[in-house]
């Protein structure tokens, strides 16, 4: 499956399977299941929002929250066994489903193996020229040597992705997880501090073993989009337009996402026609059903994410409106333990996952919106209006984010003397004139996706 066509569902797994404070004793005589076994409850609820791809948060040993590795070739005790991930990922395969992991190659923990050589060698060890910023005339964060921490964590210690051994060491992880897992992407932690020619190399081998591999980068903002693009990923995680999404919403002001959306798919926009990974909340940032002030928002909100360009992901539970802040920093709110079947079955916005699975669907009968260029062609307080084009193929889609229904007037250019229906709405039909203006009817805080009859 090509995943710039793809639809995401992202899970943190220490979170949602409830083992982020749990006993590591999987593979050590622990009897029952392992957590990672009750991944496969996970797959309706995939399936349920129209998802064909799983970003699955890290799966490692780590110190405490998995972005602090301590050993990249084996999977987390409070998780499972190396076998428990192969076997889930097979199911997955069965399924449709793409597994893409995420990955922290840019820092360790303080306990990775090669920061314990160097702590016990210092400067005889061969891993001491692997540890960025290393400096044995002082200490930091209880180790008896200085080191850069990643964001000034003293517990994330960073590795130097310039120095051609950890390149190899880290590109020899990646295609063994190609292998033992059959995975088909990563998705790369704190990929704006990543060496650029790492990340060329990474990109050209992964590849050269599994044709297809998705790379997707973590940056924060448009220009170093454009920078991990140039350097051979195939996406960025969108937080420019996530921000957007929700801040315009909230401040009834829809100028700020479209000037987002020109910023970077525009004309002349930083990253035009790529599919960057867009998404209304993760595992990092506030869930979105405690972001917008009026639940309503959320309609009309992941509407667009599914039409706007990118590739769409839903993290998991927030499809059913589930709440989550951070609290004085702490992220654990933001990744709670849920079960499945219990949170669909009490979910605060019952009708939400039944919505994206419209929108999902609408996305894959639509080219235009998968693959087409994107052009603003009335932006207004509380509403937007695209069109978005791939050769022959158009849609034309009209949000309205206000309580009131809404009768939008738009130009007629590149859609003139044509009759349109709505894919969330087969009902409705729309007979363009061939000049002058065409008034849309959209309800309240949902929209159009207007594509030709047939």
């Amino acid at each position: 499956m090509n995943l710039k066509d793809a639809i995401f569902y992202h899970i943190y797994p220490l979170g949602a399977l409830g083992v982020l404070d749990g006993p590591r004793c999987h593979g050590n005589g622990m009897a029952g299941a392992a957590p990672l076994e009750r991944l496969r409850d996970w797959i309706p609820a995939m399936e349920r929002v129209g998802a064909n791809a799983l970003y699955l948060g890290p799966v490692f040993e780590s110190e405490r929250h998995g972005y602090d590795t301590v050993d990249h070739s084996r999977v987390d005790a409070r998780l499972g066994i190396n076998t428990d991930l192969t076997a889930f990922s097979r199911t997955l395969q069965e399924r449709g489903i793409s597994l893409v992991l995420d990955t922290v190659f840019n820092h360790v923990g303080r306990s990775h193996p090669l920061v314990r050589d160097v702590a016990e060698n210092g400067p005889d060890s061969p891993h001491a020229n692997w540890i960025a910023g290393y400096d044995p005339s002082r200490s930091r964060g209880g180790l008896p040597f200085g080191y850069h921490g990643w964001a000034g964590n003293d517990d994330l210690v960073q590795l130097d992705t310039g120095n051609g051994q950890v390149q190899e060491f880290l590109i020899g992880i990646a295609l063994g997880w190609i292998e033992e897992y059959g995975i088909v992407g990563l998705r790369l932690d704190a990929a704006d501090c990543l060496n650029h020619g790492f990340l060329r190399e990474l990109a050209r081998r992964c590849r050269e073993r599994s044709p297809g591999f998705f790379l997707i980068g973590e940056a924060m903002d448009g220009n170093g989009y454009a920078s991990l693009l140039a350097d051979g990923l195939d996406s960025a995680t969108d937080f420019e337009a996530y921000k957007a999404l929700w801040s315009s919403y909230n401040d009834r002001n829809f100028h700020e996402i479209a000037w987002t959306l020109e910023r970077l798919f525009g004309e002349r926009g930083l990253c035009q026609g790529a599919p960057l990974y867009s998404f209304a909340d993760n595992h990092d940032v506030d869930r979105i059903a405690s972001l917008v002030r009026d639940p309503a928002g959320l309609y009309p909100l992941y509407g667009l994410l599914f039409a706007m360009p990118g590739v769409p992901s839903i993290y998991y539970g927030s499809e059913w409106g589930t709440t989550g802040r951070k609290v004085a920093g702490d992220d654990r709110p933001l990744r709670p333990a849920l079960v499945p079947s219990h949170g669909a079955e009490h979910a605060p916005q019952p009708a939400l996952a039944w919505a994206i699975a419209r929108f999902a669907k609408a996305r894959r009968a639509s080219r235009a919106v998968r693959e087409g260029d994107c052009r603003l062609l009335k932006v207004e307080a509380e509403g937007i209006s695209l069109l978005r084009r791939a050769e022959s193929d158009l849609a034309l889609v009209s949000v309205n984010a206000s309580p009131r229904a809404m009768a939008t007037a738009l130009p007629t250019d590149g859609i003139s003397g044509r009759v349109l229906v709505d894919l969330l709405d087969p009902g409705y039909r729309l007979r363009v004139p061939s000049s002058g203006s065409v008034a849309v009817d959209v309800p309240p805080h949902w929209l159009r996706w207007l594509v030709p009859a047939t």
